[in-house]
């Protein structure tokens, strides 16, 4: 039978980040007791992205499942997983990953908010920042994104007030646009996770 792999990020010492295990390579934990998820049996995800919304921790680990489960669409308890391989994911690693995210949706973004530059801006500068990652450059970053995240929130708010008039149509190509970008931030994980150094 062909195995069953899945994602999940670990806390260092390969540390779950609720629970009190401490995982070791290729051996199998059982979970005993009734599944519930998020509160009780091992939790992992189908793709890395949907593991870091859980998890952003310091190791990403590829793992084996077997046994009971309950699966919704980002998210998945096990009864049985063993850790199959293991990376570490640096800070530098999540930066990147942000950088990545935000130019998917830049262009949607100015177009809908042309005089609007402060997200353009959180972006070069968490791109100094991963260049030349000094505390200057930190702050700045930190500011930009503060600003950004004002400006998203704003969008967001314009975006629901008017989303009542917007028909089916419009619905469908939002969720196919939203699709790509997942799919693209999905790709760009998988390749940087070829880069990341093993543990």
């Amino acid at each position: 039978m062909k195995k069953q792999l899945r994602w999940k990020f670990l806390r260092e010492g390969m540390k779950s980040d609720n629970g009190n295990i401490v995982w070791k390579m290729n051996r199998w934990v059982h979970h005993d007791g009734k599944l519930d998820m998020c509160h009780t049996g091992l939790h992992c995800s189908l793709y890395p992205d949907q593991a870091f919304q859980y998890v952003s921790g310091e190791i990403l680990a590829q793992v084996e499942i077997k046994g009971q489960s309950i699966i919704q669409n980002d998210k998945e308890c096990w009864s049985d997983m063993k850790i199959v391989k293991v990376w570490k994911w640096q800070k530098k690693d999540s930066v990147a990953l942000a950088i990545y995210a935000a130019e998917q949706v830049i262009d949607i973004y100015e177009k809908e908010y042309p005089n609007d530059d402060r997200p353009r801006k959180a972006i070069e500068a968490a791109k100094a920042y991963l260049k030349d990652p000094t505390q200057k450059n930190m702050v700045a970053a930190g500011e930009a994104a503060r600003a950004a995240g004002e400006a998203a929130r704003a969008a967001g708010e314009a975006a629901r007030a008017a989303g009542w008039a917007a028909g089916e149509a419009a619905r469908a190509a939002g969720e196919a646009a939203r699709a790509a970008i997942v799919k693209n931030i999905r790709s760009w994980m998988l390749r940087r996770i070829k880069k990341l150094e093993k543990i």
